[in-house]
């Protein structure tokens, strides 16, 4: 290299640094670059993207390019330093270009690069992958041979280098990635997440209470069952004898009505109009039912135990409302079951699931063996209240002013006001 220019040498030495900057913020990119956005992108056309995606199916050979390419060039950079050295300073000129060529890789090739990389991984990432496709097959031979040797080395400690499909999240991982989705609206990802939650609680839940349940009882005069039919707020109702648990089916108003509107809806019609009734466990999750619902083309279910017993009344509404959150009482036609008072306080039906009182307020209340707020009460009690009476439950204080028939309708709660602000 002794005639070689120095202004040659010294513009080679600065392409090698560029080239080793390169490798060095190439394998940042690609390594760090979103792979379900990858996929996104790979699959919408994106030829940058579907590059590197295939790069990432064989880590292995892409990192071995990469390692490949990066200390060849380093160890010309090297070596041509050290010339440029020894020409300028003789002997001295050794060590003087090891300090500097390592402050400079260290720096230009490697750090700062690599920062960029990781910052802006699909602006690094993609424009390499077209260089690197192209490296990869006309340095195709070395590589293979270095990583046949490498993967022979990592095949006793059970390494797989082979990248089939991307690595599945759990619930907690999905509820992470969408919550800290900053493109996603707060009321899309507060759906996401309820979404996820459905597979966590079941139709109990959310289910009306068997004691508030409405429905027809053949058993009525047939006025009285007139009246009701024109005067209610419900789409869709139960149908029994007697008692619930006597059900004959559940009736949708819409075909009964054109002969109600008439006059001319007669006991018979009535009868004919029922449809089977459709019982679901009360431990099904709202996933479960939900894809129910969709699958045999219903929209309303009693809820049964392990007995048969019938325990309540879950419909679609009932699970949609956990995903979009409440609809207004006068689409589902039931009452308001929590009210905020002036005070901060907040009155509430104890027929009231614990787990809409957690979603709304932000709470965590305990809802494992109770699912209502009457019978949360009476768990915590271990006892059913004679009269009006207080307990502080998850630092809120709750106390009772309505109770009839060992029921609980009404509970005053005042909530902590340090953890809820």
């Amino acid at each position: 290299m002794d005639d070689i220019p120095l202004g040659s040498l010294y513009a080679a030495l600065f392409i090698l640094i560029i080239l080793s900057g390169f490798f060095s913020s190439s394998e940042t990119g690609l390594m760090a670059i979103n792979r379900y956005r990858l996929k996104h992108l790979a699959n919408n056309g994106h030829r940058g993207a579907r590059l590197a995606q295939k790069l990432l199916t064989r880590p292995d050979r892409l990192i071995g390019l990469i390692l490949l390419g990066n200390n060849m060039v380093n160890i010309l950079a090297a070596s041509i330093a050290t010339v440029i050295a020894m020409r300028m300073f003789g002997d001295n000129g050794i060590w003087l270009s090891t300090l500097v060529m390592t402050v400079i890789v260290l720096i230009f090739a490697e750090v700062a690069p690599k920062t960029v990389a990781a910052l802006y991984p699909e602006k690094v990432a993609f424009p390499a992958s077209y260089v690197l496709v192209v490296l990869l097959k006309l340095l195709n031979p070395i590589v293979w041979l270095v990583n046949s040797f490498a993967n022979l080395l990592l095949r006793p400690f059970g390494v797989k280098t082979d990248v089939v499909a991307l690595e599945r999240l759990n619930r907690e991982e999905l509820r992470t990635l969408v919550t800290e989705g900053g493109q996603i609206s707060n009321d899309h990802q507060r759906m996401l997440v309820n979404i996820l939650d459905l597979e966590q609680a079941s139709v109990e839940d959310v289910m009306v209470p068997r004691g508030e349940i409405i429905g027809i009882d053949l058993d009525d005069d047939w006025a009285d069952i007139l009246s009701q039919l024109t005067q209610t707020m419900y789409t869709r109702l139960p149908v029994y004898r007697e008692s619930i648990d006597n059900v004959v089916g559940l009736l949708h108003i819409r075909t009964v009505i054109s002969k109600l509107s008439l006059g001319g809806l007669r006991f018979d019609d009535l009868q004919r109009s029922v449809r089977r009734p459709y019982f679901v466990p009360e431990g099904t999750s709202l996933t479960r039912q939900l894809l129910e619902f969709q699958e045999k083309e219903r929209r309303m279910a009693l809820v049964v135990d392990e007995y048969g017993d019938i325990q309540g009344l879950v419909t679609l509404d009932d699970i949609l409302e956990e995903i979009v959150g409440e609809f207004t009482p006068e689409g589902r036609g039931r009452p308001r079951t929590m009210r905020r008072l002036d005070d901060g306080n907040y009155l509430v039906d104890g027929s009231t699931s614990v787990r809409t009182l957690n979603r709304q307020l932000d709470w965590n209340l305990p809802f494992d063996e109770a699912h209502t707020l009457g019978g949360l009460l009476i768990e915590e009690m271990e006892l059913i209240p004679e009269g009006k009476c207080s307990i502080k439950i998850d630092s809120h204080i709750m106390t009772i002013v309505d109770i009839r028939e060992n029921v609980i309708h009404k509970v005053l709660i005042k909530p902590n006001r340090v953890r809820n602000t």
